[in-house]
């Protein structure tokens, strides 16, 4: 009890404080305090369902007068928790029933230590967590042989590097100078190579260089790098992408120069940045408008920019409606209609930039200056590259939202030219849709219409099969093939029939029939065979199988299938192959 009630002090005021459970960094020690408590619950209280989030209205009962900032976000808090716990439950059931057994099986044995393997495919392949497998065994009064352990986790991480293992070649120093950033005023730039670099990764070879002034930004804070081409003695050398390394920006290349040290000119692709611009400046539009509509816990928690869409996930506990999701892009829109001119400052003392409201990204580190980038009341902490102003932006369309962890959802949007193909496209879809219903003025009545017809007409095919099925019983049932004591009963080769009716036909045999019976069908559907075995309860007590019969026979129409020992069926390819596969199955009578 003292552990949880530790624990969920930690966190209800790490949640208040925007740090939310997560596989990373802070997130993760949160989550490891919240697995635990719920653990002792679990084990020790039986807490079998989740239970630390009703305890957060006590928490904010005794210190929410002195930390006002608990009470506010009570209800984001207790969302979290609950389904942080509802996930974690599952997990904890599955690893404490296979960890009591892996002890028992050990305790068998002799022995007190655990495979360090078995512990290792509990944590990698069932997701449970290795201190709770030592804390469990500790109490158990066992041990873990780590040393195997860290072996599998090495083995792990080794299989990860070889996966996208890149072999690097040494700087080639061309002129010496000191990197520095221009792309923020300049999208050109006269400048010179000071190094470049070879790199192979998966067979591809590509080039690493860093310039003396460069326009191009490189791929950070969730926005990704420019594109363009250096132009050396009248080359043209094309750069795939800007990359961040230990602070430098660097430029891919897939071919050098012949000239590296000659006059370069970096051109940075103007139309692809102005996108990215665009669709960086709608995130903070967005974001700004989400914390008006959902309210102040709102809070990014991550984003990607790119020429084509932007994506932004932030903190909130519980599904957006699609009319706060109208609501928010109305605002955000409304602020393009404006036409708000950039204000930024790149050096403003980070206490001053505070006092202005600009907003800080959590976990992110910041130094003693800061680069403010503000639009109207939007104003926030940012680094990457912004549109002129929010009227070039034209237009930002949300296309989706969803979830992608506890407490924190997704929204995806595009905006200028994007937007407007998106509604090209959809004008395209409805268009489409009014000329198949020869361009009624009420399209939405007549789609419904035509839903609901459908819907009969369903029920009247699916009233007009069965009867076909009684038919078509009755009929085989009558032409049965007598081998012993065993009814074989089947349909012709090669019936043209959906495996779904063929099986119908199959059962209501077996409902009627109560000798030993067998029905065998080598049907198709669309040029495509499928096989059905249906048998009585009678004939699968002496030993038969119809999955293990089915098997063998498919090989005949190159296919595969199985089920259960009453009933199977297989589909396969060759149609050719069914008057054998049936002959195989009949020859098991």
């Amino acid at each position: 009890m003292r552990v949880i009630a530790d624990h969920i002090r930690t966190l209800v005021f790490s949640i208040a404080d925007g740090q939310l459970p997560s596989n990373a960094k802070a997130g993760y020690v949160i989550r490891r305090i919240l697995r635990r408590a719920v653990r002792y619950g679990y084990t020790f209280l039986g807490q079998q369902e989740a239970f630390m989030y009703k305890l957060v209205p006590a928490v904010v009962e005794s210190m929410g007068a002195a930390y006002p900032e608990i009470a506010a976000q009570q209800e984001l808090e207790t969302k979290v928790i609950k389904e942080e716990e509802d996930s974690f439950l599952r997990t904890l059931a599955n690893g404490i029933g296979l960890l009591d057994k892996l002890m028992a099986e050990t305790k068998k044995q002799g022995k007190t230590e655990i495979s360090g393997k078995e512990a290792f495919t509990l944590f990698d392949t069932f997701g449970f967590p290795l201190d709770l497998t030592e804390l469990i065994l500790r109490e158990n009064g066992m041990t873990l042989n780590e040393a195997e352990f860290n072996e599998e986790m090495n083995k792990q991480k080794e299989r990860a590097r070889n996966a996208a293992s890149v072999e690097t070649g040494d700087w080639v120093t061309v002129n010496e100078g000191e990197p520095s950033f221009v792309g923020y005023d300049e999208l050109e730039a006269d400048t010179k190579i000071l190094r470049y670099r070879q790199i192979k990764q998966k067979k591809d070879t590509l080039y690493q260089i860093v310039i003396e002034k460069t326009p191009f930004y490189a791929e950070m804070g969730g926005q990704v790098g420019d594109t363009g081409y250096l132009e050396v003695d009248g080359e043209k050398i094309s750069i795939i992408d800007t990359k961040k390394e230990n602070d430098l920006s660097v430029h891919l290349a897939k071919k050098m120069p012949a000239n590296p040290a000659g006059k370069v000119k970096a051109v940075v692709d103007a139309a692809r940045r102005q996108a990215i611009a665009n669709n960086h400046t709608a995130t903070h539009l967005l974001d700004y408008a989400l914390r008006q509509v959902l309210g102040s816990h709102v809070e990014q928690k991550g984003s990607l920019v790119t020429a084509d869409s932007l994506r932004f996930d932030f903190s909130h506990f519980q599904k957006v409606t699609d009319e706060e999701l109208r609501k928010a892009e109305q605002i955000a829109n409304d602020m393009v209609r404006q036409d708000i001119a950039l204000w930024e400052e790149r050096a403003m003392p980070i206490e001053e930039a505070k006092k202005l409201g600009a907003i800080a990204l959590f976990g992110e580190k910041y130094g003693d200056n800061v680069r403010v980038v503000k639009y109207g009341p939007s104003v926030e902490f940012c680094g990457g590259t912004h549109t002129s102003s929010t009227g070039r932006i034209g237009m930002i369309k949300i296309i989706s939202e969803s979830s992608v962890a506890a407490g924190v959802r997704r929204i995806e949007a595009v905006s200028a030219a994007k937007a407007e193909e998106l509604f090209n496209a959809q004008q395209d879809t409805l268009r489409t849709l009014k000329e198949m219903f020869n361009n009624v003025p009420n399209l939405e009545q007549a789609i419904r219409k035509a839903v609901e017809e459908n819907a009969e007409l369903k029920k009247d095919v699916e009233k007009f099969v069965q009867e076909k099925v009684q038919q078509q019983k009755a009929a085989l049932i009558e032409k049965a093939e007598i081998k012993g004591d065993v009814k074989i009963i089947s349909l012709p080769i090669g019936t043209e029939m959906p495996a779904e009716m063929v099986k119908s036909i199959g059962f209501q045999i077996r409902n009627d029939v109560k000798d030993k019976f067998v029905f065998i069908a080598g049907t198709k559907k669309d040029g495509k065979p499928t096989l059905t075995v249906v048998m009585s309860d009678a004939l699968v007590a002496t030993g038969l199988n119809a999955s293990q019969m089915i098997r063998e026979a498919a090989k005949e129409i190159l296919g595969g299938g199985g089920g259960q020992p009453f009933f199977a069926q297989a589909g396969g390819k060759n149609a050719d192959g069914l008057q054998k596969a049936v002959d195989i199955l009949k020859s098991k009578f």
